[in-house]
């Protein structure tokens, strides 16, 4: 019979620099690593013996393997999450490969691409919460930013008027990142429609840790109210037929207008557009406005940097022409990866014009993306332009209206929410 020897936290006990808590509700240190993992233990005991490994081996082993993967702090050890580590060492790899031969870069720039939308679409299906593509999106940020510091910038190409663009255009873009990532707009319950809470000590893994905001995570479980199907009342008015529709069971609460639950994030958020896995956290109220202004900031540094390389790695072409033909480019290898580098930028670039064309879209449309996929499940809404645009017509205003309503928005003010119909 196996044992776990675990200490027990105690509050009035704090931790230091290497320990934590480990998903068991034990206290553990960093030390201690490599010791007592059961869960990889069985899984090599039956690979030795070739029986047949369990199903959810796999995902324990790799649970265990992600919970004592850590860095010392100095309120106890943080948790690094081990989907952050991948882009970091692919990138560069697959990057300076391409570098070596055209149909190196060919193959690379065509594979690394399908390689991230097949990651996409697995974790997509599970519905599960992942720091690859965040770590992708800033470490190509930074990455190519410092490629154009050390292989650009010397050959004498750029003067300081265009570093320093540049330069703010990528401080920007980040600050407009950490602004997005402040949280989208949660729906939370009122305090007067709250019976009482329970409070747990480490929050799960399927709810979004700006939802928390630092505390510890709490369940509400709100009033008891019968819903009118339970009352055996035969009328029921306009109004409470609308607080069943747009019942939240998960999160127990009636959302506002144009709100919807997020199934990775866990939780409701106001006015949701959709989850976005680049930023790994939903665009909703608060947040949508940030986003397209990150969108903007990226797409304009990102144009005018290729701009800039391509006009230092083929100086007799013209910039269309250089990005499909340079010759010798490839007999230098510091010119090769700078030209590599803006290929794989235009890639990126491209993917994410398209995302702001739809964003444009939706927004003059007075439409959110959630609500253009529920249109069109559900057949209530015009396609146009092959599916560019969605005309669910409900909260279409005029153009003019619709951009100021969407400018005027609040980030903080919550819309009423009615009281529950359902309790915990």
């Amino acid at each position: 019979m196996k044992k776990r020897s675990k200490r027990t936290l105690d509050q009035d006990d704090p931790l230091c620099c290497c320990e934590y808590v480990d998903r068991h509700g034990g206290r553990s240190h960093m030390a201690a690593c490599c010791c007592e993992c059961e869960d990889l233990d069985e899984a090599c005991d039956r690979w030795m013996k070739r029986e047949l490994q369990k199903p959810d081996s796999l995902s324990r082993v790799m649970d265990t393997i992600n919970d004592r993967l850590r860095v010392p702090w100095i309120s106890g050890a943080r948790q690094v999450d081990i989907s952050l580590i991948p882009p970091l060492i692919l990138l560069p790899i697959f990057l300076h490969i391409a570098a070596l031969h055209y149909l190196l870069g060919i193959v690379v720039l065509t594979a690394f691409p399908v390689l991230v939308l097949w990651y996409y679409y697995f974790t997509h299906q599970k519905k599960g919460r992942t720091q690859f593509f965040l770590s992708l999106a800033l470490f190509s940020l930074f990455y190519i930013f410092y490629l154009f510091l050390t292989e650009v910038v010397p050959r004498g190409d750029v003067n300081r008027l265009q570093l320093g663009a540049v330069t703010m255009g990528v401080t920007l873009t980040v600050i407009s990142l950490i602004n997005t990532k402040r949280g989208p707009g949660y729906v939370r319950p009122l305090p007067i429609d709250t019976h009482c809470t329970v409070t747990y000590h480490s929050p799960p893994l399927d709810i979004d840790a700006t939802y928390l905001n630092g505390a510890r995570h709490q369940v509400v479980i709100a009033n008891h109210t019968s819903p009118p199907e339970q009352t055996g009342d035969s009328g029921i008015g306009p109004e409470r037929v609308e607080q069943r529709r747009n019942w939240c069971a998960v999160c127990k609460l009636v959302c506002p207008p144009r709100a919807g639950h997020c199934r990775i994030c866990g939780v409701c958020i106001l006015r949701l557009d959709h989850h976005c896995v680049w930023i790994n956290s939903c665009v909703g109220q608060a947040n949508h406005r940030s986003f397209l202004l990150m969108l903007v900031f990226f797409l304009l540094t990102s144009l005018f940097g290729i701009s800039l390389v391509l006009r230092s790695v083929c100086p007799h072409q013209s910039l269309m022409i250089a990005l499909f033909y340079c010759p010798d480019v490839y007999n230098m290898y510091s010119s090769a990866l700078c030209f590599t580098c803006a290929w794989y930028s235009s890639i990126v670039t491209g993917a994410l014009l398209h995302l702001l064309v739809l964003q444009l879209i939706n927004v003059s449309y007075n439409v959110t993306e959630r609500e253009a996929r529920l249109a069109l499940r559900e057949k209530t809404g015009r396609s146009l332009l092959w599916g560019l645009i969605i005309d669910t017509g409900v909260y279409f205003q005029g153009f003019r209206s619709n951009w100021t309503e969407f400018l005027t928005m609040g980030k903080t003010v919550v819309p009423p929410t009615p009281k529950p119909t359902d309790f915990l």
